[in-house]
């Protein structure tokens, strides 16, 4: 399964974005009343600046206390974004998400972002081809 049937399965595609200089009290708000796990920092919504997730700002919470919480998104955002293409394999990108230890990819063509694949995605996807392999070799088996 390719990355571009991945964003096609998925309900919303929206890309939640802020911009660089957001304070990170505000960038927790947009991740709670969306219920998402990561906003990516772009300044113009398309270009992929940084991301920032919900355990950035736990880290920083711990290790600094509430007052990182008026600090700027772009203080605690991941700057090395791996990102992928319509065209990659899905596993491939589940592979890599596993070895990074990251949940969110940015999907990107011709340098702007189009969309934002997860972990989650990437393992439905997968479960889903998996069934349908299954289901085809039960149906060559029974002689259907």
């Amino acid at each position: 399964m390719l990355v571009h049937q991945v964003l096609k399965s998925k309900g919303n595609q929206e890309v939640v974005t802020v911009k660089p200089g957001t304070l990170v009290s505000d960038a927790a708000k947009i991740l709670a009343e969306k219920g998402i796990g990561t906003v990516v920092v772009s300044a113009t919504g398309t270009s992929v600046d940084g991301i920032l997730s919900e355990r950035d700002i736990v880290r920083e919470v711990a290790a600094r206390g509430a007052g990182c919480l008026s600090d700027k998104v772009d203080d605690y955002m991941t700057s090395d974004i791996v990102t992928c293409t319509m065209k990659d394999d899905a596993t491939v990108v589940l592979e890599r998400m596993t070895e990074g230890r990251f949940r969110h990819m940015p999907v990107v063509e011709d340098g702007e972002m189009i969309g934002l694949v997860t972990l989650g995605d990437t393992v439905k996807a997968r479960l889903s081809e998996l069934k349908m392999e299954k289901d085809a070799l039960e149906g060559m088996i029974m002689g259907h």
